[in-house]
């Protein structure tokens, strides 16, 4: 039985090293994440046409629980729930990366829209990601309900949810915070990107009181503390207060975990914050900063599952995140040599 359990969009990303021209022609910015619009439609075919791709097994929480599968090095510890198109050729390509890696994949597959994709355009190392969710953005809650579904994810202690998914299925992210909170068990979500704590804001609000684990990068902190009016908007400071925010459980606080790229990562927990300096790695070693994130929550978890202290989460949150720059895409080889 999954003792892990995440929800979210399952994309396939399309992945190419772009000139900045490319992302000033469509108003992208680096290190950021937004969803496809009208004016989007055409990079897809762009990057196809003009560069060369690679199609990688995407997705923000999915790619966390990959990353935590593949830390635990257990099998059964994870299971994904998630919408792809029904029977195309891209759900089969992500079906097969998560299966492989160990996870239980839970898909609601979706007759009338394809498997949503991901353009991750990379740019000096940095990424800009654009995100056509299509059949992911059709989840139904009848199916995190049904009989098969809820058997495995009701069973697990630990639940994760991207923030993106706030734009799909709010009331799928509250009947599992729900059940979370009412059987004591943890509830952790991302702020995930810096327009959803804009844009999404009374959403968000929606699911924060619930959440036992917060976590996002800086830029995503000082997008929350703007839409907040906060005056301070240090990391730390968005941090304390983010932690401080009221809770459905009283029995234990929250716990916020903002990272900072190569810079020390912060933690906020009993409403104290405390610095944890990131190992150093060359930058010849580095292929992208793409799904950095999503494997540093991913190693992250994989220790609070097993009962390890704030320390040791948050190392293997930085060896994860390690290994997966070093690396195009969430690729995961081998067996992770973290002790």
């Amino acid at each position: 039985m999954a003792k892990f359990v995440g929800m979210g969009n399952p994309l396939l990303d399309i992945v190419a090293t772009v000139p900045t021209s490319l992302l000033e022609k469509y108003g992208l910015t680096v290190n950021n994440a937004i969803l496809c619009g009208k004016e989007h439609e055409p990079l897809y075919k762009e990057m196809v046409d003009e560069h060369k791709v690679e199609y990688i097994a995407g997705g923000a929480t999915q790619n966390t629980i990959r990353v935590a599968q593949w830390m635990s090095q257990k099998a059964g510890t994870t299971a994904y729930i998630g919408s792809v198109g029904k029977g195309d050729d891209d759900a089969k390509t992500l079906r097969t990366a998560a299966s492989g890696d160990g996870v239980q994949v839970l898909y609601y597959e979706d007759e009338e829209h394809a498997t949503g994709t991901c353009a991750t355009l990379i740019v000096d190392k940095e990424r800009s990601l654009v995100a056509n969710l299509s059949a992911a953005n059709h989840y139904k809650i009848d199916h995190l309900k049904s009989e098969e579904v809820s058997k495995v994810w009701e069973g697990a202690d630990y639940y994760y949810i991207a923030g993106f998914f706030l734009t799909v299925s709010v009331p799928s992210i509250i009947h599992m915070a729900e059940h979370s909170a009412k059987e004591g068990k943890v509830f952790a979500m991302n702020l995930a990107a810096p327009f959803l704590s804009a844009v999404f804001k009374d959403q968000l609000a929606q699911c924060l009181p619930y959440c036992d684990y917060v976590f996002g990068n800086e830029s995503e902190a000082e997008a929350f503390g703007q839409s907040q009016g906060y005056k301070e908007l240090t990391t730390e400071a968005v941090a304390l207060k983010l932690a401080a925010w009221e809770k459905k459980r009283g029995d234990k606080g929250r716990v916020v975990v903002f990272t900072q790229g190569a810079e020390s990562t912060i933690v906020v927990k009993d409403g104290k914050a405390t610095v944890y300096p990131v190992p150093k790695i060359d930058k010849s070693e580095i292929v992208d900063l793409n799904g950095a994130g999503d494997a540093f929550v991913g190693g992250f978890m994989s220790q609070l599952i097993e009962g390890a202290d704030i320390k040791t989460c948050v190392e293997a949150g930085h060896y994860a995140a390690g290994v997966i720059i070093r690396t195009s895409g969430t690729v995961l080889t081998g067996k992770p040599s973290f002790k």
